[in-house]
């Protein structure tokens, strides 16, 4: 499957806008499309979905490293894959998009703000090409997207500018109907946002297809591994509208190692039979009350008890203690297994990759072992001073006093998300 990776010079130049009309125009060109998205972000890629069909790849350097990169691009299926970016192209500490390029060997499609611009469009991209020899870095800047450009003599003095060796590509003209509101934690999410799918295709029409598919290359193989034997053990896996930020790759590895069943907890479910419970993260604070009443929750909570051995990631964390408060002062019971009172703020609390240091053996990592992930969190979490954690944060800020993943009975809760790359989940699966 050939690929590139869609750049952008900062944060808020129109990457995602750029990414979906690209998609766009290579499925009605006939290609099928297997979208992607650099760095930890659930945001994005439930727009690429929407548009393309089908789950989008998650490709972080510092997750997965460069072999598990590697890897999870070429678990994807389909003949171009379309790589959106995360921020400026260079910035980003620990897995950039130009780390991600340079890992999958993949050229680099720059989308450049040309409101006001022409030969300064060129000038800006020829400099984003040059700071990649100035940085050490192996980077392809091979072509641009010129976003907000008009066509006749704006589109030619752009195209007219660029130097011989990096390619005109189309451009995103202005138009109504192709914003992404902001919402609570970030860009709406795919299935809620109101872009206008007329105008995707309108925007479409005026990228260059042929030329993006030319430029388009295979990255490298990874390096062979060896996976784990399947069990006999039964996952429950909850999604819903509160459960909501799950890695496709997660339900892959999980069907891999195990039976995976889902439920909702927000819409009544029962809890399944299983031997395992995992929550994603989500948004159970814009559903807390469904999940106060929810019979899964109130069932989990005696269940952990009991010893069940349960995961919860951020969302997860918040659902499995004792109470949740959300942002207007609203207090509900949660399913009341680890011994923490959840509060929402009107900002985020923490925003990094993250790396944990397990002190002892819990569900996914042994003692002495190191997890890589990321957390994102506008919520707090107030543990009782007798609290037992599982891990040490030797970056980013965890739960309390540089401590993550609070452990009661076999349960697990943390702010931070892992991808199976991890092994992680390899391990959860093997504590059941």
């Amino acid at each position: 499957m050939k690929g590139f990776v869609i750049g952008g010079t900062h944060s808020g130049v129109g990457k995602t806008v750029a990414t979906l009309a690209i998609v766009r125009a290579l499925g009605e060109a006939g290609y099928t499309v297997q979208p992607a998205k650099a760095g930890p972000d659930f945001i994005d890629p439930s727009h690429h979905e929407r548009v393309a069909g089908r789950p989008s790849r998650t490709l972080d350097l510092w997750l997965q490293g460069t072999d598990g990169l590697r890897r999870n691009y070429h678990r994807g299926d389909g003949d171009v894959c379309v790589v959106e970016g995360v921020m400026g192209l260079y910035d980003g500490d620990g897995s950039s998009t130009a780390m991600v390029a340079e890992a999958l060997d993949l050229p680099v499609v720059l989308v450049v703000d040309a409101k006001a611009g022409m030969e300064s469009v060129a000038a800006t991209a020829l400099g984003f090409q040059r700071y990649a020899a100035h940085a050490d870095r192996d980077v392809d800047v091979a072509g641009i997207v010129a976003q907000r450009a008009h066509g006749g003599r704006h589109e030619a003095g752009i195209r007219d500018a660029l130097p011989d060796d990096i390619a005109y590509l189309g451009r995103i003209p202005p138009r109504d109907g192709l914003e992404i509101p902001d919402r609570h934690l970030g860009l709406q999410m795919g299935d809620e946002s109101p872009l206008d799918p007329d105008a995707l295709d309108a925007v479409a029409e005026h990228v260059r297809i042929d030329r993006l598919v030319d430029l388009a290359r295979v990255p490298p193989r990874p390096t062979p591994a060896t996976d784990p034997p399947r069990t006999d053990k039964r996952v429950a896996v909850a999604r819903d509208e509160a459960f909501r930020f799950c890695y496709p790759a997660t339900i892959e590895r999980l069907r891999e190692r195990a039976d995976v069943v889902t439920f909702a907890p927000t819409a009544g479910d029962e809890l399944p039979a299983c031997d395992g419970v995992y929550l994603p993260g989500g948004y159970p604070e814009l559903h807390a009350d469904s999940l106060a009443e929810s019979p899964a929750i109130r069932r989990l909570g005696a269940a952990a008890a009991d010893g069940l051995p349960v995961l919860g990631e951020c969302g997860g964390l918040m659902a499995l203690a004792e109470t949740l408060t959300t942002a207007d002062g609203e207090t509900h019971r949660m399913a009341e297994v680890l011994p923490a009172d959840v509060r929402m703020h009107d900002r985020y609390q923490a925003l990094d990759h993250v790396e944990l240091s397990a002190r002892s053996n819990a569900l996914t990592a042994s003692a002495g072992a190191s997890l890589r992930g990321h957390e994102f969190h506008y919520s707090s979490a107030d543990a009782a001073s007798d609290a037992r954690f599982a891990f040490d944060v030797e970056r980013g800020d965890g739960i309390d006093e540089n401590r993550d993943g609070l452990y009661e009975h076999e349960t697990l809760g943390t702010y931070c998300h892992v991808h199976p790359a991890s092994g992680a989940f390899d391990a959860f699966v093997d504590s059941l």
